[in-house]
């Protein structure tokens, strides 16, 4: 959904040296007594995955932490060749990509689910996740609960995720104004997450990227606490994601900073070696080829 028209005073600065930037940052807040969320940036892989827990003492931490590592486990396990990321899985309509990543958090889910039953002290622990992956001139995104990912582009700040919450289905049945889901009590109350059933369902998107791209994966530490308006503008304002993600985390604190904030920034650059294996085929063959082939 479309969030925020571009303001010339904010529009970023065109920059065409721009390139690939990971950078990741979170912090307890002011309020929590230790951090449940867990974040991880691997840019060997060209993916992000965030997730913001939730139990008893110290159980979400838990629960965030493997549900973050069972994924970067799953996608560094299984190698894909480049005609395997393209390929239409027949049996979903989604790229094998895509399957890949919905099917290593369902992974993470049975995972947690299984330390949860072990374990007495973690009964009830459970997580959020979103998680990003870049690949083939495009991105993929799958997330459980309320964590977002947002995307700006030529100034204007999209969000990419839709929150599963009580107060989200309330918006969308008309219940409820946006502006009193923005004050709501219930804000917090998720309708969906890894660890609390046997199956759960990642929603999960694909898009094409653009070089100067920014996309920001965030749990609701961030966007509970500030708005969409100066969201947009600390991503446009700093050149440096690394510097963009600190102010964020910086206002999230200054606003009260209620709850955990995580943050990853990623800047898009020029398509990665391997990117975009089709453009093969819209190659003129050289003179070799076409002796060949004569």
């Amino acid at each position: 959904m479309s969030l925020l028209k571009p303001k010339a005073a904010t529009k970023p600065k065109k920059n065409d040296s721009l390139g690939w930037v990971f950078a990741g940052l979170t912090d307890v807040g002011r309020t929590r007594a230790h951090n449940e969320d867990c974040i991880a940036v691997k840019e060997d892989l060209q993916l992000v995955v965030l997730a913001d827990g939730m139990g008893g003492y110290q159980a979400g931490e838990v629960a965030s932490k493997i549900a973050v590592d069972v994924v970067i486990e799953e996608i560094t396990e299984s190698k894909l060749t480049e005609k395997d990321i393209a390929r239409i899985d027949p049996d979903t309509g989604i790229s094998i990509a895509m399957r890949r990543l919905r099917s290593a958090i369902e992974k993470a889910n049975n995972r947690i689910c299984s330390f949860a039953r072990d374990r007495e002290e973690l009964d009830g622990m459970g997580t959020t996740i979103v998680a990003a992956c870049f690949y083939d001139g495009r991105v993929g995104i799958a997330h459980v609960g309320d964590s977002r990912c947002y995307r700006l582009r030529d100034g204007l700040l999209d969000q990419l995720t839709r929150d599963h919450s009580l107060v989200q289905d309330q918006l969308e049945k008309g219940l409820i104004s946006a502006e009193q889901a923005a004050h709501s009590s219930q804000k917090n109350l998720i309708t969906r997450a890894l660890g609390i059933d046997a199956l759960a369902e990642a929603d999960t998107q694909e898009f094409r990227t653009r070089k100067g791209d920014r996309y920001l994966l965030c749990s609701d530490g961030l966007s509970d606490m500030v708005e969409a308006g100066p969201l947009r503008d600390m991503l446009a304002q700093h050149a440096n994601p690394q510097d963009a993600a600190k102010h964020l985390v910086d206002a999230a604190n200054k606003a009260g900073g209620r709850d955990n904030i995580s943050v990853i920034v990623v800047q898009v650059g020029d398509a990665a070696s391997g990117d975009l294996w089709w453009k093969q085929f819209l190659k003129k063959p050289g003179p070799q080829a076409a002796k060949s082939s004569a």
